[in-house]
């Protein structure tokens, strides 16, 4: 779920930037599995004196009250101060990072699609520094040692 501040930033204008994630979640908003909700006036103009109280954007004081509002199983979220901020409202706090490791623990992906990732995102907007980086590809390699693990016990079974 999004806000429509977000689809703006991150969908229209992505694809005028001419990022490749931008057409990733435009499929996403046709496919229906991310949707974009509008808040009521009441919402909008509490998002409003947060973003301004908290020194944050608008569209980032809208998703966090929207999710609060709606107790969302997790909030995705990579900047650190917003993330700060989610989890002082309560919210679990997930970040790109968490969603790819997760997906490489399910199988969705693979070990190299982590390292495209931290390529593409890290260094060019996410600015990760080398130790992160170094972290999450540790990370990626005990989630594949533990895939092996379980593969080559469910064969004996």
């Amino acid at each position: 779920m999004i806000v429509p501040k977000v689809k703006y930033e991150v969908v229209d204008e992505g694809i005028r930037l001419g990022h490749e994630d931008a057409l990733v979640a435009k499929n996403a908003l046709q496919e229906g599995w991310i949707k974009v909700e509008k808040l009521t006036p009441d919402l909008a103009d509490k998002a409003r004196r947060l973003a301004k109280d908290q020194n944050i954007s608008t569209s980032d004081a809208e998703t966090l009250l929207l999710a609060r509002q709606r107790q969302v199983e997790a909030f995705l979220v990579d900047e650190k101060p917003l993330s700060n901020l989610a989890k002082m409202y309560g919210l679990k706090v997930w970040n790109t990072w968490i969603i790819l490791l997760e997906a490489l623990a399910k199988g969705l992906i693979e070990d190299s699609d982590i390292q495209a990732a931290i390529n593409e995102l890290g260094k060019k907007r996410h600015k990760l520094k080398t130790e992160q980086a170094k972290e999450i590809l540790d990370a990626a390699k005990r989630i594949i040692f533990i895939r092996n693990k379980v593969a080559q016990a469910s064969e004996l079974d």
